[in-house]
């Protein structure tokens, strides 16, 4: 669908329907997408489960060997075919060999994440060196702020989301009281205009450029887990250095998502899990990003080390003689704590493979007219306005500039959330609902298609109906 580059997705819509001779509204406007869809074998590298699994499925009302509308990938990607043949091959090397696997086969156990390492980068727009697989997001949360929060008196504050992501709150919170300092002071919290749901770029910058002076890092998301802004991480970056700030991001929605250029764009660092859009399954292995200009930095590894030597101490003392050191790799390879688990690595494997088989700039270029083909069928459906008559009420909460979100949108609805999210469970559907009244619905270009979209919306209408008929 190279033809409509650069063109708004509504734009692609109306072109394409006028073209079919159909409403923009018509299955035949996605069946024509998808035909066209030069990503779309990926789906085939993917299991997409069955409506007849689904715990809370009614096949009373739905059909149980249709696969299910998965639009949930912002919270658990789905599993690529290949990992349980990956994980049965570690099993059986750990069964004929034992502790051998650490050093022999193609996916040595001692340094396995090591050959992702080139994948992910790409992913992220790293360089290798840059990238780390390691631990959870939050734990590489903790150690990278303990290496680039130094506070002094003058430059103490972390400027971050007022509603950042539960996790990211309390570590900020917790490394601000780690160095006896109070969080009502320190913590310098962004929140969208009255009656906004979002933050304008303008005054993010316009915050940094006024405590700049007091800002010893800015932490912020790379997309905005509620509302599924996708912020200007470049912008952001420039401003923050501009004024002596360390930056850093929490790309847990962002990378596998959109277009990233960590290196190019000079983020200090950044930090994501990889269950997500990475679909590496619950618990999968996180990763850490610190920019090659810090590789060599004694105060970011010599903080760390210090950490490190308080927890280790009693191993160290007891298992090496006294003039032992404790040398650390250059840059964010010094900041692992062992080789990790075997087991976490080949789902990752599996799913980097599939990314691999493409670029982030194809799948970002799908995505742009997945997630605006969605908008569209919303608006023509559904009415922002609660007093239009005859149009159940849904609103957007998500940036309309598609340059200003990633796969997500965020919905609102005048009806109660819960019952909305029952009846769309009922009928197969797979999303993600987040209280008070928001349900997340994330077209992942991996493996959802445009018809996925279009009954999406055919079946929330169904749902609304039966929420307005109780």
């Amino acid at each position: 669908m190279e033809e409509f580059s650069g063109l708004h997705p509504r734009e692609v819509v109306r072109r394409v329907s006028s073209s079919l001779g159909c409403s923009p509204s018509s299955p035949q406007v996605a069946a024509y997408f998808d035909e066209n869809d030069d990503l779309r074998h990926l789906r085939q590298h993917f299991l997409m489960p069955k409506v007849a699994d689904l715990p809370a499925s009614d096949l009373s009302i739905v059909d149980g060997g249709e696969e299910c509308i998965y639009l949930c990938g912002n919270s658990l990607g789905l599993q690529p075919k290949m990992t349980r043949k990956y994980l049965e091959e570690e099993l059986d090397k750990w069964a004929r060999t034992g502790v051998h696997g650490h050093t022999d086969g193609s996916r040595p156990w001692a340094w396995a994440e090591n050959n992702l390492e080139d994948l992910m980068a790409k992913v992220v727009g790293a360089k290798t060196s840059e990238v780390a697989l390691m631990n959870g997001l939050t734990v590489n949360l903790h150690l990278l702020m303990l290496s680039f929060y130094k506070p002094t008196q003058s430059r103490h504050k972390v400027l971050l989301e007022a509603k950042a992501f539960p996790s990211d709150h309390y570590a900020v919170e917790s490394q601000i009281r780690l160095r006896g300092l109070n969080p009502r002071h320190s913590m310098l919290m962004l929140s969208p205009r009255e009656g906004e749901e979002t933050l304008r770029t303008a005054d993010i910058l316009e915050a940094i450029e006024k405590e700049g002076d007091s800002i010893a890092v800015v932490m912020l998301s790379g997309v905005q887990y509620y509302t599924g802004q996708l912020f200007d991480m470049a912008a952001i970056t420039q401003a923050g250095q501009q004024k002596g700030c360390f930056v850093g991001f929490d790309c847990a929605h962002a990378a596998g998502n959109v277009e990233l250029k960590l290196h190019d764009w000079g983020v200090d660092f950044a930090c994501w899990c990889s269950y997500k859009y990475l679909n590496s399954g619950a618990g999968g292995l996180a990763a850490a990003f610190v920019h090659e200009k810090h590789q060599h930095s004694i105060q970011i590894v010599l903080i760390f080390a210090l950490v490190l030597l308080f927890v280790t101490s009693m191993i160290i003392l007891s298992n090496f003689p006294p003039f032992s050191v404790m040398e650390l790799q250059p840059g964010v390879s010094g900041f692992r704590l062992s080789n990790q688990p075997i087991l976490l690595v080949c789902p990752l494997q599996a799913s980097l493979e599939v990314f691999n088989l493409t670029s982030m700039q194809a799948l970002r270029r799908k995505s742009v007219l997945l997630t605006g083909y969605l908008e569209n069928l919303i608006q023509h459906y559904f009415s922002e306005d609660p007093a239009e008559p005859g149009k159940p009420h849904v609103r957007i909460i998500t940036p309309s500039d598609p340059q200003q979100r990633g796969c997500q949108l965020s919905l609102a609805f005048s009806v109660p959330i819960r019952k909305v999210y029952q009846e769309l469970e009922r009928r197969g559907v797979v999303c993600d609902m987040r209280e008070p009244n928001v349900l997340r619905i994330a077209p992942t270009p991996l493996y959802n298609s445009f018809s996925d979209v279009h009954r999406f919306i055919s079946t929330l209408k169904d749902a609304l109906a039966a929420c307005r008929g109780q």
